[in-house]
């Protein structure tokens, strides 16, 4: 099967989450909206009337005619089949539940640049943003990296779930790269105290297939328009 994936063509955001996913498994994709006419057609499949399952927004991916939306559900599926989730319930449900609280830790970096609307610009919102940022990086980012080092803690391997990566270890990594480029000076504070989480992201991205991605263009580098922004004031 050839998957599709919707996806903004030019940033990594959400849709990065599930191309880490899609390329540690060796899965054939289509980045859909960075070919020609691409956004068009992802655009017109979120307006499509036939379509019984619409997704709120991109992501989504398309694998035959199944059409998935939200990127842990995405992943959820992604694991069962490519081998990055555990085989036992048990198991696909923690790796799940481990996602979705990453994916409540990205809404958080989010808005610590655009902390009282998306579509204001940063400018327009920087006095608030100077102050969410400080509590973000004072509070609630050394809590979730705390919350993610004491589950390291007490695997039975060097991973989240074990002795093998998960689609949520793919997303640790995501996060911790996300936060070094938005966040320099503040994250070479903060990994000082949590090892295993920056253990987890040496390991992925020394996975042959990620290493292979990071170096290719298909990685869209880290920018201005995505979840993981560097403005120089934030970087308290």
């Amino acid at each position: 099967m050839i998957y599709e994936l919707y996806y903004w063509p030019e940033i990594q955001g959400r849709g990065e989450f599930v191309r880490l996913a899609l390329e540690d498994a060796g899965a054939e994709y289509i980045d859909v909206a960075r070919r020609r006419g691409g956004t068009s057609a992802m655009l017109k499949l979120l307006d499509d009337e036939k379509v019984k399952t619409p997704p709120f927004a991109p992501p989504f991916l398309k694998a035959g005619t199944v059409l998935i939306g939200q990127t842990a559900n995405i992943l959820l599926f992604l694991g069962s089949r490519h081998g990055l989730a555990p085989a036992g319930e048990a198991g696909r449900l923690w790796t799940h539940q481990l996602q979705l609280t990453i994916a409540d830790f990205v809404v958080e970096i989010h808005d610590a640049h655009h902390p009282i609307a998306s579509s204001l610009y940063y400018e327009d919102q920087r006095k608030e943003a100077r102050r969410r940022t400080q509590d973000f990086l004072k509070s609630r980012a050394p809590k979730y990296l705390g919350y993610f080092e004491r589950v390291l803690e007490r695997s039975p391997g060097k991973y989240l779930v074990g002795r093998t990566a998960t689609y949520a270890d793919l997303s640790l990594f995501q996060v911790v790269a996300g936060l070094r480029y938005a966040f320099p000076r503040a994250m070479a504070r903060l990994e000082k105290r949590h090892p295993r989480v920056v253990g987890v992201h040496d390991r992925v991205g020394e996975r042959e297939r990620i290493a292979a991605y990071l170096d290719s263009d298909r990685r869209i580098p880290f920018n201005q328009m995505g979840i993981f922004r560097h403005y120089q004031e934030l970087d308290m």
